[in-house]
C-alpha cells in the first residue's frame, strides 16, 4: 500500500448506478493530513467549515491537516471525505499510473447553486406526471 490510500472500489453516479447512504464518490480506505488539507483547500472552505461538517472540533482539523502523511485512522478518514464530498471534492486513489489525489467534482458556484436549488420551494411530493 502506497502512502495516500488504496483503492477499495469505485462507484460511479454517472453511469446510472445510485449510492447506497454512506458511500463516497471514489472509496479510498484511508487519508493522510495531506489530502485533508488540499480538499479543503481546493473546494475554499475554512478550518471551521469542515470540522461543522464533518461533526469534528476544529482542533481536530488543525492537528489533522499537521499530521502530513501520517494517516488517518479509518472512522476519521470517512468523516473527512463524507463533508469535503458534499463541497465537492473527489478523492481520487492511488493507481499504477500516479498517487492519490482529490479534484472538484463541481464548481463552489455549483454547490451553493446546488444547496439553494434543493432548499427552495415546500415539501417534495411524488412526481406523478403521465
Amino acid at each position: 500500500m502506497s502512502s495516500c490510500g488504496r483503492l477499495l472500489e469505485t462507484r460511479a453516479t454517472d453511469d446510472g448506478r445510485e449510492m447506497q447512504d454512506g458511500e463516497t464518490e471514489a472509496m479510498v480506505d484511508r487519508l493522510t493530513g495531506r489530502l485533508v488539507a488540499a480538499g479543503r483547500n481546493l473546494v475554499g472552505i475554512g478550518q471551521d467549515e469542515l470540522a461543522k461538517a464533518a461533526g469534528v472540533s476544529i482542533e481536530k482539523v488543525r492537528l489533522t491537516e499537521a499530521t502530513g502523511s501520517a494517516w488517518l485512522s479509518e472512522e476519521a478518514s470517512l468523516a473527512f471525505m463524507r463533508a469535503l464530498e458534499s463541497f465537492g471534492a473527489i478523492f481520487i486513489p492511488d493507481s499504477d499510473e500516479m498517487g492519490a489525489g482529490v479534484r472538484l467534482k463541481f464548481t463552489r458556484d455549483d454547490v451553493k447553486q446546488i444547496g439553494r436549488l434543493e432548499s427552495e420551494g415546500g415539501p417534495p411530493l411524488p412526481d406523478d406526471v403521465p
